[in-house]
């Protein structure tokens, strides 16, 4: 009975162990991720966002913008910084806001391509990371329109009343910094391989181009292999612990859910890692997309942070106005689509259920939604203005 005892602990501790270490490698993969997304688009990101003026067309520049580097955080803080100097217009920005939040759940796709040579469990991993997508844009079907319209009756889009109100409050508040524990967790290990690897090793003999190609793709490699293993070391020993954990703990109840969502957002100031972290989850069947839902709204509103620490730093009401239109978005979009939730996550089923027999499907949905259809929208558009 004791070696029995003793020999279960210890596979559930080694199980811990493993499951840790890729947990961190998970983490150090998505940082990587960003940093050779980063390093590609953040020029052309703002060069895009600048020359926006048509509504429908910013949302496709906010939704490729954040495709792009991969972060609504990265995007939206540059947002504040060209309303603040002038660069770009506060009405013009709203919509270029309400893109960067769907283009931002482009990385729990990605992350739920892991998963894709197991069909059911693909299935749940799917459906658990395109429910944030639905959310987004059901939020801007409604919202958008409102936006628009408020603007032509009243001079003044609803959004932005509300926001001026709160950025009366903080206009003379000074600029703050949070630091993410996670970056600070993951940035030797970040900076070993992007700066000392990449950077100093392979730049100086193929270019830093394809140096960041190679740190791209050996991102994607560590990330799949570390969600592979990690998934595995949870379905060995932790799954029964870990259901009730979450049931138990995390998210018994919906409001419990929504606030781990938005104060772990608020720490790690990146929804992306946030509701990534709970896909693989998703697809070993240890929570039900039901229960996660709550925490994508809450990570949603928790993202929004960071803009606002930026617009802060400022000293301008204008972009501490952007800021809160951000922060009003989700909280709207929030209180919409929660009582209406079977909407979000019945699509997000469907089309997990549809993908799961053609996987190929899924891997074209990623590349048109998020890449193609934009890119193709802003380049028409500009050609068309342009003749």
């Amino acid at each position: 009975m004791g070696d029995s005892s003793s020999s279960g602990k210890y596979n559930f501790l080694k199980n811990l162990f493993i499951f840790l270490f890729f947990l961190y490698l998970f983490f150090v993969s998505i940082e990587l991720m960003g940093a050779a997304f980063k390093a590609f688009g953040r020029g052309f990101a703002e060069r895009l966002i600048a020359t926006t003026s048509n509504p429908f067309i910013g949302l496709f520049i906010g939704l490729l913008s954040t495709s792009i580097v991969q972060s609504s955080s990265l995007t939206t803080s540059i947002l504040v910084g060209m309303v603040a100097t002038g660069t770009i217009s506060v009405r013009n920005v709203i919509p270029v806001i309400m893109g960067a939040n769907i283009g931002t759940t482009v990385t729990n796709l990605m992350v739920s391509m892991a998963h894709i040579t197991r069909k059911q469990e693909f299935q749940r991993a799917l459906a658990g990371a395109v429910v944030h997508d639905f959310f987004n844009v059901l939020s801007v079907l409604v919202l958008l329109p409102l936006h628009i319209l408020s603007q032509y009756i009243f001079g003044k889009s609803f959004l932005l009343f509300l926001s001026e109100i709160l950025s009366d409050i903080f206009e003379n508040v000074g600029g703050m910094k949070i630091s993410s524990p996670l970056k600070i967790v993951t940035a030797p290990v970040v900076k070993l391989f992007h700066h000392h690897l990449f950077d100093g090793v392979f730049s100086p003999i193929v270019g830093q181009k394809a140096s960041t190609i190679l740190m791209l793709l050996f991102a994607l490699v560590m990330l799949f292999v570390a969600l592979i293993l990690m998934t595995k070391a949870m379905k060995a020993a932790l799954i029964v612990k870990m259901e009730n954990l979450f049931d138990a703990y995390l998210f018994k109840t919906a409001i419990r859910a929504f606030i781990v969502g938005a104060i772990l957002t608020t720490m790690i100031q990146s929804s992306s890692v946030t509701t990534s972290l709970v896909v693989p989850l998703i697809g070993a069947g240890i929570i039900s997309i039901e229960k996660i839902f709550p925490y994508t709204l809450g990570a949603n509103v928790g993202t929004t942070i960071t803009a606002m620490l930026a617009s802060m730093a400022t000293g301008s009401k204008i972009a501490v106005t952007v800021a809160f239109t951000h922060l009003f978005f989700n909280l709207l979009g929030s209180a919409i689509w929660y009582p209406l939730r079977i909407v979000p996550i019945n699509m997000a089923k469907k089309l997990a259920e549809i993908a799961a027999k053609s996987r190929k499907l899924a891997l074209f949905y990623l590349f048109a939604a998020f890449y193609l259809i934009p890119g193709l929208l802003v380049l028409f558009t500009r050609w068309f203005k342009n003749v």
